[in-house]
């Protein structure tokens, strides 16, 4: 009987000691600032792979992936590449006793657009989404005068205009 009588007990005891508790609140403000932004987030190699005579066209593609914000317009421009004398329109690949061999980088899958780093002119143009967006670079050897046996490579930058 006493076990039960002090358990009665403290147990009101609790209980009152919950209904005399006080709380106080405060809010505060979550906030983030997005502004426009692009990243080049990939460029995979373009490789013709292994030839002999070049006495016919030659093609090969390569992926550029480009995230920006939403809403965010963009250009993608293709530098001309390292290759002496390289323009937009052909590019130098250059090989053993600077040997070279021209090539075009596209934009479309005919080989009819060069991609190069005019804005508004020979550039590719889009809008963020948020996400990753895929490009695909068409490359072309055409055929021409094969140079020496050896391996033959350029650079090309790719850049993000926003």
């Amino acid at each position: 009987m006493k076990f039960r009588l002090a358990s009665i007990l403290a147990a009101g005891l609790s209980w009152a000691g919950l209904a005399a508790a006080a709380t106080s609140t405060a809010n505060f403000n979550v906030q983030l600032t997005i502004v426009s932004e692009c990243l080049v987030n990939s460029a995979t190699d373009l490789d013709f792979g292994t030839t002999g005579v070049l006495a016919a066209n030659v093609n090969a593609t390569s992926t550029i992936t480009v995230q920006c914000t939403a809403s965010t317009p963009y250009t993608i421009g293709l530098s001309v590449g390292s290759g002496a004398g390289a323009t937009a329109a052909v590019r130098y690949m250059t090989g053993p006793g600077a040997q070279t061999v021209a090539y075009g980088l596209y934009s479309d899958a005919s080989r009819t657009q060069v991609w190069g780093t005019s804005i508004g002119v020979n550039t590719v143009a889009g809008t963020g989404n948020g996400a990753s967006q895929a490009w695909t670079v068409y490359g072309q050897i055409a055929p021409q005068t094969t140079p020496g046996a050896g391996a033959y490579a350029d650079v090309i930058t790719a850049t993000v205009t926003y």
